[in-house]
């Protein structure tokens, strides 16, 4: 039966217009997106960062007298002192010490004393590094003369990875601004992110808010527990065998670890230090500690992640690292979210009754019941 032609002209104005107002809508949100991309990533670490340390700030606020502001305030600039002063003041030293190398290489004033026997003993490359550091401690310009190019190209790695980090280190900073500004607002955010997630999951949006909350609690108190570990471990041997700046190695240890790197790259040449200056026996033990420190995370981590979430610890720890392999150390957050959630989601899924099985599971046994009462 065909429609009158009026009723079809108004189904087919409709049509375009419902086709219209998507397009509008469609293009507002992928403008917001691209606008919102190149800080999507620091609004995220805001995030983390303030779902983290939540609950110790209000703590702090309340033993202040309930003054969320000023708390807030005073942990931004603490937070932001505590990455940037080590990091200026490291700058400067190897700018310094860059400065002074050069003088010296240039005026020929520099001096390199010669290494120790005990050089020779190291593993793999001991021949190769005392081989190389007599003739530098001979004549360290024909030294770098002959190795021009591997220094330029080593110079340019520096560079790159200085770079790299005063990137990173700016990116955290505006990240704890962001986190103080949601800090401050905490009670609007939390409101506002229950009820978007009731909007997606219906009744089960609070319990969604909940999990997720608590895994990036769980992963955050588990990253940086392994992480003031290793250094506390790290930093104890390297000061029982006598290690220079240990402290500030340990700190360095600290921060590598947090970005999930292993304490080895600090670790590595303190060994060779070790080596050179200590006794064999000094050096064996402490190369097997700083090896134990180095892979103690793959123990920690499964007893540390996981911890006070209503999901599998295994759930946890797969994805934190396989976000951490896609994403770098956002995705040790954003990983164990997403996981966790799909856990939940499919654990739902499963328990859900189907109403066509439950109802042939009821005839079946009524069925067996009535047979049974026939039998009796």
């Amino acid at each position: 039966m065909n429609l009158p032609a009026q009723s079809q002209r108004t189904i087919n104005t409709q049509a375009i217009e419902i086709a219209i107002r998507l397009g509008v809508i469609f293009v507002i949100v992928m403008s917001c997106f691209n606008i919102l991309t190149p800080f999507i990533s620091l609004i995220m670490w805001g995030a983390i960062i303030a779902v983290s340390i939540y609950r110790p700030v209000m703590k702090l606020s309340e033993k202040l007298g309930g003054r969320k502001k000023l708390t807030v305030t005073m942990v931004a600039i603490v937070g932001i002192a505590v990455i940037l002063v080590p990091v200026v003041s490291l700058s400067t030293s190897m700018v310094n010490s860059a400065t002074t190398l050069g003088h010296g290489l240039s005026s020929g004033d520099i001096t390199i004393p010669p290494p120790s026997e005990k050089v020779q003993e190291w593993p793999l490359v001991g021949e190769k590094v005392y081989s190389l550091w007599l003739q530098s401690s001979e004549n360290i310009v024909e030294v770098a003369e002959k190795n021009r190019e591997l220094l330029a190209s080593l110079g340019k790695k520096v560079l790159g990875i200085a770079a790299n980090v005063g990137t990173g280190v700016l990116q955290f900073v505006v990240s704890l601004i962001i986190a103080a500004v949601f800090l401050v607002n905490a009670d609007s955010s939390n409101a506002t992110t229950r009820r978007l997630a009731n909007r997606l999951a219906g009744d089960n949006g609070d319990h969604m808010v909940s999990l997720t909350t608590a895994t990036v609690r769980s992963v955050a108190m588990g990253v940086l527990g392994i992480a003031v570990i290793q250094a506390l471990l790290a930093g104890i041997g390297m000061a029982l065998a006598d290690v220079p700046a240990a402290g500030l190695l340990a700190i360095v240890i600290l921060v590598l670890a947090i970005a999930q790197l292993p304490p080895l790259l600090v670790l590595l040449p303190v060994i060779f230090y070790v080596f050179s200056e200590q006794s064999t026996g000094v050096a064996v033990v402490f190369m097997i500690w700083s090896i134990v420190v180095s892979f103690s995370d793959a123990v920690l981590k499964p007893i540390l992640l996981g911890r006070g979430v209503d999901a599998p610890m295994l759930v946890i720890l797969l994805g934190a690292i396989g976000g951490m392999i896609m994403s770098g150390i956002v995705g040790l957050f954003v990983g164990a979210v997403v996981l966790a959630l799909g856990y939940k989601l499919f654990q739902a899924w499963l328990e859900k009754a189907d109403p066509l099985a439950e109802s042939m599971g009821e005839k079946a046994i009524a069925g067996a019941t009535a047979h049974d009462s026939g039998d009796g």
